[in-house]
């Protein structure tokens, strides 16, 4: 990213081209002048451009106020621009483009006394070539102590804006970086407790529960040839033991980050399973995604993904539905999915066998979370899901 000087700074380098060539030309048709001090001039001018194309536009826009490379390119301007004045005056006008460039190549004071030294060089050329009785030195003098003044005014202004620039942009990239690392961590966050909850649900009840049913098979092996009842009782506590941890890991398989999302975005996760949804099946599957959508946390996208999985599942095995609405959405401090459908629906107050609506809302709940459900018979189901950004 570049900030606002770099991406003006095509302007300085018009007002530079249009300053040398209407000097030159100036010089080119001065009938005051002899041919040699002319040609001086303009070949003094040619220098003067030649080298800011070759190195000084380089120097400028590295921003590197006061290093060699600046005060090289300073004596070269200096010395080319000293040399066009003296020889003919009329290439003081070059000061229109010498005086901004001297602040852009040093701090302001070194180039505040540069400047002065370069504007007190037009009167020096004018009394070099017609003495102190030159008439011209009355309006000159006056003149050139408002220059200097105006230009070292100037001067500062140009590089008080060019440093609030580039202060700016640098302000704006170190805010980036925080964004992108605050969001970063946010995620490493959200794994690292989804691990610890998960190691500490397996220690309390799938290890717990192989330990029993290693100990259960320990002693029916030591029963098996002298006590059948007790190897029979034994065998179905350890036949429960399994179906309980089976039960068990169901449970915590479908709190897990899905697979899903660790291959791509939630919002493609969506998209993929209503995609599915309608290769399945013979519905009309429409999938709407917040362009605005906050960054989330891996627990809360979990939670958003396995909702509409819950919601596409009912509306696959009970909706007999023909249309299907997804809309992930950001709203005020929140996200919203929505999964609509225009099938049978049903009675919520119903009491149901099944586990999805349940688990869904506990999950939700676990998060801080909303989930709303309207349906009715024959009037379609509307499933709202609401997560805290």
């Amino acid at each position: 990213m570049t900030d606002a000087w770099q991406r003006s700074y095509w302007f300085w380098e018009v007002l530079f081209a249009v300053a040398y060539v209407t000097t030159a030309f100036l010089v080119l048709f001065d009938n005051d002048s002899a041919t040699g001090p002319k040609v001086v001039a303009e070949i003094a001018l040619a220098v003067l451009a030649l080298s800011y194309l070759v190195a000084g536009r380089r120097v400028v826009r590295t921003g590197k106020d006061n290093s060699l490379a600046s005060w090289v390119y300073t004596g070269v301007l200096v010395a080319s621009l000293s040399t066009a004045m003296l020889a003919d005056t009329t290439s003081s006008f070059a000061l229109f483009m010498a005086c901004p460039l001297l602040f852009m190549l040093l701090n302001v004071r070194p180039a505040a006394a540069v400047t002065t030294l370069l504007i007190l060089m037009e009167p020096v050329a004018v009394v070099a070539t017609g003495g102190w009785g030159n008439p011209s030195l009355a309006i000159l003098l006056p003149m050139t102590a408002l220059l200097i003044v105006f230009s070292v005014l100037a001067g500062k202004f140009t590089t008080d804006i060019i440093k609030e620039s580039t202060a700016r942009a640098e302000l704006i990239r170190q805010l980036e970086d925080s964004q992108a690392e605050v969001s970063r961590l946010s995620r490493e966050a959200g794994t690292a407790a989804e691990r610890e909850r998960l190691a500490r649900e397996i220690h309390d009840t799938l290890a717990q529960g192989f330990t029993s049913i290693v100990t259960l098979a320990q002693a029916i092996e030591s029963e098996l040839d002298t006590d059948p009842d007790a190897v029979r009782r034994h065998l179905a506590l350890a036949a429960r033991t399994a179906r309980e941890n089976l039960a068990e890991a169901r449970a915590m398989v479908a709190a897990l980050a899905p697979s899903e999302l660790a291959s791509g975005s939630l919002q493609e996760a969506l998209r993929r399973q209503a995609s599915r949804l309608a290769d399945e099946t013979a519905m009309d599957v429409k999938c709407e995604v917040d362009s605005s959508l906050p960054v989330l946390a891996t627990a809360l996208e979990v939670v958003l993904l396995r909702g509409a999985q819950e919601a596409l599942t009912n509306v696959r095995k009970h909706a007999a539905a023909t249309t299907v609405l997804i809309r992930l959405s950001a709203v005020d401090s929140s996200v919203r999915l929505l999964v609509r459908d225009n099938g049978a629906g049903f009675s919520p107050a119903e009491p149901t066998d099944g586990f999805g609506l349940r688990g869904m809302r506990s999950r939700v709940e676990q998060v801080g979370g909303r989930l709303t459900v309207r349906s009715g018979r024959g009037d379609g189901t509307e499933l709202e899901l609401e997560v805290p950004a």
